[in-house]
């Protein structure tokens, strides 16, 4: 049986209502930063994910970043393109060089582990002693290191996210042995990825990959920023670890009476047009050891697991993107039933596009019209939702 396909090709695409990318990586080629101003979609979130693109993704935000004046030129009707939201983070395909220095004390400070001590400790299997697989890798950073740099960058970036971070059972971290393919170093390739080498049986242990995606959901709670997650055969294991931030700060669950009462306050007293923390005369929201908004980005896991997010006790507001390249890759029966079953004030469109330009806004169309048809919304309307979406994801606000 041929797979379904999606998209309406009777509707003209309404580019001119605003679309946004939740979640790409143009800066893993750096010269398409030059086709962003010509791009139908208004505006990209652009993620980081290791050592080498971080300053790159601040590049971005210095020549193209949305500040709190450019917003409501974003949300307008009109045609404007070029903007881009920058997201610091480190992704848990590159956790391994990383190593976790906190625990030391004042006399151990200056202590660190040795390379081939911490690759075996977070190895699986633990490479042996002389191995060329680990005097291949870089010397670990310090975790502490990394969460200060990623401080930095969000001061200096007050609508700056944290992402891409999370959780990945499946990868396998590159090796030395180049494939049999002909590939040839791309001089326009951010380096740091794969770099056409074979993956090797070697995997990060999911203890050290939760301790970083710990620690930066914490500082996302700290300084009050949104996140993206990558969640790759571990579903279970993200909720569980993202449930741990948020333990003890539960909302109450009220009953219909209650709820209806709160939302008649809510409607005196709430300004839609004020930033979150920034409505009247309120001080900006306290750090809480949680991020306020979460975007599981490319969602893979079932449909039944969505009621977990999305119990109302849960402090933070959960979003669940979709892209052709993951979500409709090959079989996309689940992916259909989870877009069905998710929230439509919970939805977002993304590219997961290493480049920008013409593919990821064809990438960009792709998905909007498969949402929107298996949402049954007109594409304006769909458009619409998902604009009003990734305003309330990234900014707290619609």
């Amino acid at each position: 049986m041929a797979e379904e396909k999606f998209g309406s090709e009777k509707e003209p695409f309404p580019w001119h209502l605003g679309v946004f990318d939740a979640h790409c990586h143009p800066t893993d080629t750096v010269p398409s930063v030059d086709s962003i101003a010509s791009m139908k979609t208004r505006a990209l979130t652009i993620m980081a994910t290791r050592e080498q693109d971080q300053s790159i993704v601040a590049d971005f935000a210095n020549r193209l970043g949305v500040s709190k004046e450019t917003i409501p030129i974003l949300k307008a009707a009109e045609k404007s393109q070029g903007h881009v939201v920058p997201s610091f983070g480190w992704h848990p395909w590159f956790s391994h060089q990383i190593y976790d220095d906190r625990t030391n004390g004042p006399a151990q400070k200056s202590q660190t582990p040795s390379k081939g001590d911490h690759y075996r400790r977070v190895i699986s299997p633990s490479p042996e002693d002389g191995d060329d697989f680990i005097h291949s890798l870089p010397y670990p950073r310090p975790l502490s290191e990394l969460l200060s740099q990623t401080r930095t960058f969000l001061q200096r970036y007050p609508l700056a996210l944290v992402g891409e971070i999370g959780l990945d059972r499946a990868f396998r971290i590159p090796g030395t042995e180049m494939l049999d393919d002909g590939y040839e170093n791309d001089p326009t390739l951010t380096p740091g990825g794969r770099e056409g080498r074979r993956l090797s049986p070697y995997r990060v242990d999911l203890d050290h990959q939760r301790t970083l995606l710990t620690a930066q959901l914490n500082l996302a709670g700290e300084m009050q920023r949104a996140v993206s997650v990558h969640g790759v055969s571990a579903h279970g294991i993200v909720f569980e670890t993202l449930k741990e931030t948020w333990q003890g700060h539960e909302k109450p669950v009220l009953s219909k009476r209650q709820r209806k009462r709160r939302a008649s306050v809510d409607a005196v007293h709430k300004n839609e047009d004020e930033p979150e923390g920034e409505r009247g005369n309120s001080e900006p929201a306290s750090p809480k050891p949680f991020p306020p908004r979460i975007c599981l980005h490319s969602y893979s896991g079932p449909a039944d697991t969505l009621n977990q997010y999305l119990h109302p006790s849960i402090p933070a507001d959960i979003f669940f993107s979709f892209s052709t390249l993951v979500n409709f890759s090959s079989q996309s029966k689940k992916a259909v039933a989870v877009i069905k079953a998710v929230p439509e004030d919970r939805i977002l469109a993304e590219s997961d596009l290493h480049a920008a330009g013409e593919q990821m806004d064809d990438l960009m169309e792709e998905i909007i019209g498969t949402i929107c048809q298996i949402k049954g919304w007109s594409l304006e309307a769909g458009v619409k939702q998902l604009a009003s979406n990734w305003m309330h994801f990234v900014f707290g606000r619609r």
